[in-house]
């Protein structure tokens, strides 16, 4: 398992490598460049050349990697164009946003998605399933602005169950620990502060939460059914075993395999930012800063950004594998 693990982190490796050469040359061959977002209305072709060649973009491509590389190494990833700040603290500062909204939608998605999909397949045909089909055709379709604008009008505008965006209160003015709003409330013990970032998070946290609902559900049923088509289950059945050892030991236990690969995946893109629900919900976390990194062209910002989403996903998918040895213990031998 040890070497399993160390492989596997080895191969990280190369694919950060691999994917920060493509992600270097696609953004340089943007049209505009930084330098004409940055000056806008004032843009010359003098002025930005001065500013190519003080941000280092008059270099050839190759030269300009490598000195990317260089840095990176180090830990340095270069200073946002826009505000100036290192991007790693940028990120410090908005990736705790990001975890916390991505925590509770997915949180929302397995809680609800597993045993959606589990009845869904155990009432196969009937009224619950033809519903729960339905429901995740249409969690999916349903584009994720347009969800999150619903919600906002029909709980914060109309009934004001909720407010309609941000993680806090303006009037609350909670101490940060952490940078999680949650828990840095419950560490100083202002647990008001935790209950306002709770209200907060509930609308985007759901509106987030549809489609990974919507696929884990999906993905649920289907293993389940054809779980129960296994000559295990009906030799299990056929012993006389109680139903409930049989749903849960042998047929939910084992389904839960693709299962777990669903979830690592959309905990992967739920943690890469999920730019139109912060957009929406004006969260400020990492989908922020990615929308405002496109807009403006901040090279440097989106660089790490994508680097760190490949990092995430290399880890959770790390994680789901070693899941499947704790799932089922025949992966072990292997």
């Amino acid at each position: 398992m040890l070497r399993f693990v160390v492989r596997r982190l080895l191969q990280l490796i190369p694919t950060l490598l691999i994917l920060s050469v493509l992600l270097f040359a696609w953004l340089r061959s943007l049209p505009g460049g930084p330098a004409g977002a940055l000056l806008g209305d004032k843009a010359t072709p003098e002025s930005i050349a001065a500013l190519n060649r003080t941000l280092g973009l008059d270099q050839p491509i190759p030269i300009q990697y490598l000195r990317y590389l260089g840095r990176a190494v180090t830990g340095d990833f270069g200073a946002s164009l826009v505000s100036g700040d290192p991007v790693l603290v940028e990120i410090g500062r908005a990736l705790p946003a990001t975890i916390e909204l991505a925590v509770a939608a997915l949180l929302i998605a397995v809680l609800a998605g597993i045993p959606l999909g589990y009845l869904a397949a155990r009432y196969r045909g009937r009224p619950w399933d033809n519903v729960t089909i339905l429901g995740t055709l249409v969690g999916v379709a349903v584009p994720v602005f347009f969800l999150g604008y619903v919600l906002k009008q029909l709980f914060a505008v109309d009934l004001g169950w909720f407010p309609p965006s941000g993680r806090t209160s303006v009037d609350i003015d909670a101490t940060q620990v952490t940078g999680f709003a949650i828990l840095d409330g419950v560490l100083t013990r202002e647990f008001d502060a935790s209950w306002d970032a709770v209200v907060h998070l509930v609308l985007p946290a759901i509106a987030l939460a549809t489609i990974p609902l919507a696929v884990i559900v999906r993905i649920t049923r289907a293993s389940v059914l054809d779980v129960l088509e296994s000559d295990f289950v009906r030799t299990a059945n056929a012993k006389g075993l109680a139903p409930g050892t049989v749903r849960g030991r042998h047929v939910l236990r084992n389904a839960l395999l693709p299962v777990s690969t669903t979830i690592g995946l959309q905990t992967g893109l739920l943690l890469a930012g999920a730019v139109l629900t912060e957009k929406v919900f004006n969260w400020g976390g990492i989908g922020t800063l990615i929308a405002e990194g496109i807009e403006r062209r901040d090279y440097p910002r989106l660089q790490a950004i994508v680097l760190l989403g490949a990092l995430v996903y290399v880890i959770v998918n790390l994680i789901v594998d070693l899941s499947y040895a704790v799932i089922d213990p025949r992966v072990r031998l292997r």
